[in-house]
């Protein structure tokens, strides 16, 4: 039987979300499930860091819905006019596939696995309900999976701004559609610690003996990230976390690292790029890593702990009781691997890795005492090995 283009079958917008919708969300079951609220709940952050708001609610509906509500200026469902700048209004983002919609670059933060679009929540939601405040007026528009039942219509006066989306996960779509409260309370508490000031808010109305609710909000950043760990681990040596914020225009983005040596021999050394996680590390990591062994090296030598024929595996003891968090910021984060697990961006090492030694060799100098004990420490396993 021959084949030609007569058998290809081309798909467009809704229709070929709904017939691959493994290809857009991930899975049909639960983590699939979690990946149109991640898109939902990653738009709104992003627009309420990017605007300076400062939260986002989600609310788990005792209907089976996702309800997602912030502070932000507000998406106009059409586009801006001929020569204004901004991206597609929020009506296109929800019904075709469309490029440079809000945030990007460092200011696009990366709640799920990637990024799919409006369109696929849209196009896997039996229902969705949009609704705008903006300019002092309530705008709302209905869909049934993912067609728009009417234009939006104005419902009213705005009490303040921003952007609400619930929709109802497809149960023709999805094995179940029960999103875990659990999951999805962890990543968003770790979203607000990587972007410091945000609140984000997760209620749960389906229990039947009552609603329950966190609240997550951590004005410090990373470095309440690191005391977090540490205090879940049940040890903490110093209460002082060592944290930096730096911007650095040859990788074009922002850097933000705390860190801390507790009294566990465990390391806990996490990566992320634009508040995705990054297992597997990449060149935020390595820089770091670097950044450490040139400080304590330097200070060793220069306190006499360390000769010039001393061997010099520091980087081998460093992790010894070591918690910290990477988290880059980048205007164009280029990965290995088609999980985005592992950083590749190669002027981030040299970026992040001298930005470590600068503020380590700072924080040595000024804490001479924990200094001399921390460095005397990784020194003596050097020379028992």
């Amino acid at each position: 039987m021959g084949y030609d283009a007569a058998q290809i079958e081309v798909l467009e917008g809704c229709e070929a979300v709904r017939r691959r919708p493994g290809m857009w969300v991930g899975s049909t079951g639960e983590r699939g499930l979690h990946q149109l609220v991640f898109e939902v709940v990653g738009r709104a952050v992003s627009e309420v860091v990017a605007a300076g708001a400062r939260s986002v609610e989600v609310t788990l509906t005792s209907d089976g819905g996702v309800r997602v509500a912030d502070d932000g200026p507000g998406v106009p469902f059409e586009a801006p006019a001929t020569g204004d700048t901004g991206g597609p209004g929020l009506e296109a983002e929800l019904t075709s596939l469309q490029t440079g919609a809000g945030p990007s670059g460092r200011h696009l933060v990366v709640v799920g696995h990637f990024i799919v679009g409006l369109l696929a929540v849209n196009a896997l939601s039996s229902r969705l309900t949009a609704e705008v405040r903006r300019e002092g007026v309530r705008r709302v528009q209905e869909y049934a999976r993912g067609v728009a039942l009417a234009p939006p219509l104005a419902a009213g006066a705005a009490n303040g701004s921003g952007t609400t989306i619930a929709f109802w996960p497809d149960a023709e779509i999805f094995e179940t559609t029960r999103c875990s409260f659990a999951v999805l309370a962890e990543r968003f508490r770790q979203v607000a610690f990587l972007n410091p000031g945000l609140e984000i808010a997760l209620t749960d109305e389906r229990p039947a003996g009552g609603a329950r609710a966190v609240r997550f909000r951590f004005p410090e950043g990373v470095r309440d990230y690191v005391a977090a760990l540490d205090a879940e681990a049940g040890a903490n040596l110093h209460p002082n976390v060592i944290g930096f914020e730096r911007e650095d225009p040859r990788m074009a983005g922002t850097m933000e690292v705390a860190l801390q040596w507790s009294g566990t021999r465990q390391e806990r050394v996490r990566g992320f790029t634009n508040s995705r996680p990054t297992p597997e590390g990449g060149s935020h990591v390595d820089g770091f890593r670097d950044g450490v062994v040139a400080a304590i090296t330097e200070y060793a030598r220069k306190r006499g702990l360390l000769t010039a024929v001393d061997p010099h595996p520091l980087a081998d003891l460093i992790g010894e009781g070591l918690t910290a968090i990477v988290s880059v910021k980048l205007d164009r984060p280029e990965f290995l691997g088609a999980t985005r697990g592992l950083l590749a961006n190669s002027e981030v090492r040299a970026c992040v890795g001298e930005a470590v030694q600068d503020r380590l060799e700072a924080w040595f100098e000024g804490h001479p005492e924990q200094a001399m004990e921390l460095v005397d420490r990784i020194v003596r396993g050097v020379h028992q090995n």
